[in-house]
């Protein structure tokens, strides 16, 4: 079974993307805990578009300001709490996207690490593949490795650079598991080849 929490080196590098793939490869059911930025539209609806047959479960903080969620959240006089999360009841694989990084707040007190330890599920770390992806990976991997979490893989987003992708393995210790390419529109993303990669 297939359930993992996919988050990402920065906000940007491609996570929604790579959930849909993900979701569309396994025929996954997707969850997106912390939504912000509804104002400029929701990942679910990404999602739905590339795996129409998927199962998306309702985010359990939909904040529209296209903030950090501490930030998104207290515009709205809302505060975020690990409390307020429990992994839905999904038989089958599951894809849940964070929001932002690994140290996004989700409150002055608690990060998005903090979710994922209570949530418990292996990450799926997706990265830039150009410039810059080297140090963001290895800073990221090794915030993963102090908590103690388990890391199944990276996915880099972007032109196939072989250099930067072996540096990350090599001073990272974990592997590459797939290389999304630059892809034009959602349907095109749609029509990409499933990945075999589990994790």
């Amino acid at each position: 079974m297939s359930r993992v929490f996919v988050t990402g080196t920065d906000t940007g590098v491609g996570k929604t993307w790579v959930s849909a793939w993900l979701t569309k490869s396994w025929g996954a059911g997707y969850w997106k805990p912390v939504q912000s930025g509804t104002v400029e539209g929701w990942d679910a609806d990404l999602v739905k578009s590339v795996a129409p047959d998927a199962v998306i479960h309702p985010s359990r903080h939909a904040l529209p300001e296209p903030l950090s969620p501490d930030q998104a959240a207290e515009r709205v006089g809302v505060r975020i709490d690990l409390d307020d999360f429990e992994l839905p009841a999904h038989d089958g694989p599951l894809v849940v996207e964070g929001a932002g990084g690994l140290l996004v707040p989700l409150n002055d007190l608690t990060l998005m690490a903090d979710l994922m330890e209570r949530l418990g599920l292996p990450l799926v770390l997706v990265a830039r593949s150009g410039l810059g992806t080297i140090n963001h990976s290895l800073l990221s991997i090794a915030e993963i490795r102090r908590r103690r979490l388990k890391l199944a893989g990276i996915i880099l987003v972007g032109p196939d650079l072989p250099d930067n992708r072996d540096a990350i393995e090599h001073f990272g210790g974990v592997p590459v598991v797939a290389h999304l390419p630059p892809l034009p529109d959602v349907a095109a993303l749609a029509a990409h080849p499933a990945t075999r990669w589990r994790p």
